[in-house]
């Protein structure tokens, strides 16, 4: 069994698809994306259609001959349909894996089969742990693997959901999650996905940087050091530098707050700066904010990266893209991040 090195979860939107293109070249093979189609409840059906296709096909060129699921884990019914319904169109020519889980529709979990049979590329399994692992997944889990043909590569994607401060035995109930699902098949890839970024409030940004633990981190610290003989199969997985509930929140409609976040990964912490999307004096409250990032004793240098390269440009007036907007933000954020755990879990 193996598997890739790290799979972030990743929302199937602009600033992401365009945080996977500008990885480095040594960096980027070892990322294999788990893309969200972002929900979009009310659409009539032409219009829901045409929305899904267009996100599978900006996924799909982005990731050209690499392979990446793709999953729509907040969708409702017409939803799920219109991703099946696309996925189809592409064949065996797109590089994507459909998921599905324990849970989903039937009607969703017969056509991710039968796509996963057509196309070849494989199929997700994910099994959603957001608290005390239930043994009753595992029966649900067991009855959708006797309907997959035995042919079709199966990959694990345990999902986590948030794991912040307050989960204190989220290891433990991976673990045990672990224990009782792999033995099911000779699954092609085991990884584990969790969150621990924080919502972003304002109220954390009023006195300077805001530091928040890397909990996810931390616990994939604790899987691997286990004594678990399939530890060392296991493939990290983390929903980026966006909380795991932002994944399910629809496109803002009013434009957003007069301020947002710049975000950087350091060893044990997300460090978070506040900086303006508009008014009065936005361009040097945001290099501020940048300055501060660089300053970090933690900071691995604009050799380390796109995302580092852009905040030295943006803290020292260097160039000729200014300072950004939430978009810029959180493409910057996500590539020094896949960027950092990359070389991390390389180490």
């Amino acid at each position: 069994m193996s598997g890739p090195l790290y799979v972030p979860v990743l929302p199937a939107k602009p600033h992401a698809l365009a945080a996977y293109q500008h990885l480095d070249p040594v960096v980027q093979p070892a990322v294999v994306p788990l893309w969200n189609v972002p929900p979009r409840p009310g659409l009539p059906p032409d219009v829901l259609r045409a929305e899904i296709r267009r996100d599978v096909h900006a996924v799909t060129r982005r990731q050209r001959h690499h392979p990446a699921w793709i999953d729509a884990p907040f969708a409702g019914q017409a939803q799920l349909n219109a991703l099946a319904a696309v996925l189809a169109e592409l064949g065996e020519l797109g590089p994507l894996r459909p998921v599905t889980g324990p849970g989903r529709p039937a009607a969703h979990q017969a056509a991710s089969v039968a796509h996963a049979r057509i196309a070849g590329n494989g199929l997700g399994i994910r099994v959603a742990v957001p608290g005390e692992w239930d043994g009753a997944s595992a029966l649900a889990v067991r009855d959708l693997l006797a309907r997959v043909d035995p042919a079709v590569e199966t990959d694990l994607l345990l999902d986590l959901g948030a794991v912040l401060s307050d989960r204190t035995e989220a290891a433990k109930e991976a673990l045990r999650a672990l224990d009782v699902l792999i033995p099911l098949i000779p699954w092609r890839t085991t990884a584990v996905l969790s969150g621990a970024f924080p919502d972003v409030t304002a109220d954390k940004l009023q006195h300077g940087l805001y530091a928040e633990p890397r909990m996810d981190w931390h616990l994939w610290g604790e899987l691997v050091g286990s004594d678990r003989d399939y530890a060392s199969w296991l493939s990290h997985g983390d929903y980026g530098i966006q909380s795991v509930r932002a994944l399910a929140r629809e496109a803002s409609q009013g434009g957003g707050p007069p301020w947002g976040t710049l975000r950087y990964t350091t060893e044990d912490s997300f460090v978070l700066a506040k900086v303006l999307t508009r008014g009065e004096g936005r361009d040097s409250v945001n290099r501020a904010a940048a300055r501060q990032l660089t300053e970090l004793p933690d900071f691995r240098g604009p050799a380390a990266g796109a995302g580092e390269s852009w905040l030295r440009d943006c803290a020292y007036g260097r160039g000729p893209a200014g300072t950004g907007n939430a978009t810029v933000w959180l493409r910057v954020g996500n590539v020094q991040h896949m960027s950092y755990v990359v070389r991390s879990l390389r180490a």
